[in-house]
């Protein structure tokens, strides 16, 4: 990773912001460290709108920006304290902070209280992100009265407050090459992750074995954090959505889905994988995965420049309605299928989501009502299922099943570029691999 071009680029970042903003003053805070439990904390890990505008990864940090005619960027952070560095890690510093990280000004994060009041004075908008958390709302608010009590001063406080997500968003949204770089590593890493899961794969072993599989392929070859909580699901466990629990046994004839992707640097990727447990599909199981395999093969098709986000989805379900109608699921014809939703019984979820600095990235779906058109450098996964639970008229051959393939995609000029395309999800290539640990 060249740090030189990453700071560039985030010092960019803030400029943009700073022009979008066009007046005013912006503050964004970087997240809080959480308790566990008792004095034991959870792994931290940074507010990911503070890590795109400064990479900066030590808690207890805010970034200001003001914007207008005199625009800067004021950073606070922790001061060097060789006792608490002794325990926790080698601090930064502001002058540190400053120096790397190109910012204007710094000043430790005790006098936060001090400064803010100082930099909200007679700026026509504050922009920061509202509702976010109540601590840190409760916070501004106190330094706003602190500006208005000084009105006979003369010292105005800002009349107008923004929500600075709806700009962050939408800059986020479209990735940049530096970004779709850490991107990729992660896709191959992810990918190398759910072969391993498949090659360790057999009868008796546990949920929560494969996944620590997962993990340790993620660590392995450099991936700071999973993603999210992997989900190992055996059998009927794949039928609920977001199952974790990870602790069944892997029975003989089942199927195994496993939702896995790690973290790069701050970028996350998402990938599904669903195969045998004992290396072979039983009839009714390939009947259902190459349905799904269908669909989602449809779905990317339809990833592409100028096309409507909506557009993938509705290729998905095309493909799935006449696939659920050929297995005795539903009824009727196609468009009956999709427009009753009687489809939503087997698969009620949508067909990807953006993903980035965030599993669920950044950015609105529609724009001006509209389902938003895709554009070069924006990301998104791809993940249609089918998920069959015992109920009356669906074939019992069928009972118990669970699917769901999902890849990372970057759209590109003159289609897409699938990121994760390394991990197996072909029948016969997963077949040659399960269990052959």
């Amino acid at each position: 990773m060249d740090t030189a071009n990453v700071l560039s680029r985030c010092a960019e970042r803030r400029h943009a912001l700073q022009l979008r903003m066009g007046r005013g003053v912006a503050l964004i805070p970087t997240a809080p460290a959480r308790v566990r439990n008792r004095d034991s904390e959870y792994l931290y890990r940074f507010d990911s709108y503070f890590y795109y505008l400064t990479r900066f990864t030590e808690p207890e940090a805010v970034l200001v920006l003001t914007a207008g005619e005199a625009p800067k960027s004021v950073l606070f952070c922790r001061k060097r304290d060789p006792a608490r560095e002794l325990w926790d890690g080698v601090r930064s510093g502001p002058e540190g902070a400053k120096a790397a990280l190109g910012i204007d000004e710094a000043f430790p994060i005790e006098m936060l209280d001090e400064q803010i009041p100082k930099l909200l004075a007679d700026q026509p908008v504050l922009h920061y992100a509202p509702g976010a958390d109540a601590a840190w709302d409760a916070r501004i608010m106190g330094w706003l009265n602190q500006v208005r009590a000084q009105g006979r001063a003369g010292v105005a406080a800002p009349a107008e407050i923004r929500d600075l997500r709806t700009v962050l968003d939408e800059m986020r949204l479209v990735k940049d090459d530096g970004e779709l770089a850490v991107m990729r590593r992660a896709a191959a890493i992810s990918a190398a992750a759910h072969e391993r899961a498949m090659r360790a794969a057999r009868p008796g072993r546990s949920e929560y074995e494969i996944e620590a599989e997962l993990l340790y392929e993620f660590r392995r070859r450099g991936s700071q954090y999973p993603a999210y909580t992997p989900i190992v699901a055996g059998g009927a466990n794949a039928c609920i959505l977001h199952y974790r629990e990870n602790s069944a046994r892997l029975t003989d004839g089942d199927l195994l889905l496993v939702d896995a992707g790690c973290e790069l640097d701050g970028y996350a990727s998402d990938v599904t994988r669903t195969f045998p447990v004992n290396g072979r599909f039983s009839g009714p199981q390939k009947d259902v995965y190459e349905l799904v395999l269908a669909a989602q093969a449809a779905a990317i098709a339809a990833v592409g420049a100028g096309a409507r986000w909506d557009e993938p989805h509705n290729a998905a379900v095309r493909i799935l309605a006449r696939g659920f109608i050929d297995l005795g699921l539903c009824a009727g014809t196609v468009e009956e299928v999709i427009s009753t939703e009687d489809y939503r019984r087997f698969y009620m979820h949508r067909t990807g989501h953006w993903l980035g600095l965030d599993v669920h990235d950044a950015g609105e779906y529609k724009a001006g009502g509209e389902w938003r058109r895709l554009e070069p450098g924006m990301t998104l996964t791809v993940e249609p299922g089918c998920y069959i639970r015992p109920a009356e008229k669906v074939p019992e051959a069928l009972w118990n099943i669970g699917v769901r393939i999902e890849d990372d995609v970057a759209v590109t000029a003159t289609g897409c570029e699938v990121l994760t395309a390394a991990a197996p999800k072909s029948v016969g290539d997963i077949e040659a691999l399960v269990g052959r640990g």
